[in-house]
């Protein structure tokens, strides 16, 4: 009812704008704008998973109107120089249920953002943070940077609303200002935080970053606890490529997804699951035998039916999973 009455307040004011001038119109729509916001999201618990890192978990993996958009985990790294926030959630109003949660743990101020790649759910939460403590860095691949300045800011911000019926209504794009890139290191006083980015894996602009001092490293979505992760701008090869140089690099961790709990067994569990379904069809395109009948084989393999059973989104998603990883193994034959 009260996103109903601010349309039509919205309405009015625009069609009364139509009697004015075209600049007095122009910056009369703005300003009732700004009043146009969704709903609160409710307050979701605020776990420590180690002496400086905190998360808020969510429940669901997928944007619905029901859990207006609350989708992905928002991880915090609480030092003695402030709080460094990596992804900031879907939209304004989780940020702002974000930073509630995060100041019953710590008067420390947010000071600085991460955003793990250029997807909506891990960047639309910005603006939240910019809004209660100013201006502050946000760091963000080169790669993911460029995508959420240009057309992918304002079209999951379009995408969001329409999945939460309009319940993210409000959220600006707040783009990352500072690019990062592979090895890159910042000191937050007692803590250190290192970026990871091994080239395309979950997307092109992935980065991981490892809290050095806690052995914790958020890896965003290069994998994922009991939810099937987008691949279609990623690679296969480049994300088992991913993980065995983070585990030579950062050696045993507990890794942080973007969906789903933290877990040291995480990329190992993933991995097994992603490695039955490529392989499957790496074997049927050297057997020559045809997509759809290795989509069968895939459904067959011991690995994936394991991981099936809890994976959420695995129905809509495992047919397109499938033929992304022919398409690659084909790729990687010739």
């Amino acid at each position: 009812m009260k996103m109903n009455k601010r349309r039509n307040i919205l309405k009015l004011t625009l069609g009364a704008a139509g009697l004015l001038v075209l600049p007095q119109a122009i910056e009369l729509a703005k300003a009732t704008e700004d009043f146009i916001k969704g709903p609160k999201v409710k307050d979701h618990p605020i776990k420590q998973l180690s002496k400086h890192v905190w998360m808020i978990y969510s429940p669901d993996g997928f944007p619905t109107a029901e859990n207006q958009g609350m989708m992905a985990n928002i991880t915090f790294a609480i030092t003695s120089k402030g709080v460094v926030v990596l992804d900031s959630g879907a939209s304004v109003q989780i940020g702002e249920m974000a930073i509630r949660m995060l100041k019953t743990v710590t008067k420390q101020p947010v000071v600085a953002i991460f955003n793990s790649h250029y997807h909506g759910d891990h960047f639309l939460g910005n603006q939240a943070f910019i809004d209660a403590y100013g201006p502050m860095p946000i760091y963000a691949h080169p790669y993911s940077l460029e995508q959420i300045k240009g057309i992918e800011g304002n079209t999951w911000r379009s995408l969001m609303e329409r999945w939460t019926n309009q319940a993210t209504v409000g959220t600006k794009v707040i783009p990352p200002t500072h690019p990062v890139k592979h090895g890159d290191v910042f000191n937050y006083g007692d803590v250190t935080i290192k970026v990871h980015h091994y080239g395309v894996a979950h997307t092109p602009g992935d980065i991981c970053i490892e809290v050095v001092e806690d052995k914790v490293t958020h890896v965003g979505d290069i994998a994922m606890d009991q939810r099937i992760a987008n691949i279609d701008d990623g690679s296969y090869v480049g994300t088992f490529k991913t993980y065995k140089a983070l585990f030579e690099s950062a050696g045993q961790q507990l890794w942080i997804p973007g969906h789903g709990h933290a877990k040291k067994e995480l990329l190992n569990e993933y991995g097994t699951f992603l490695a039955g379904i490529y392989e499957t069809c790496v074997q049927a395109v050297k057997d020559g035998i045809d997509p759809s009948t290795a989509k069968g084989l895939v459904l067959k393999d011991p690995r994936v039916i394991k991981y099936a059973k809890n994976t959420k989104g695995f129905e809509a998603n495992i047919g397109k999973y499938v033929s992304l990883a022919y398409l690659e193994a084909e790729k990687e034959a010739f």
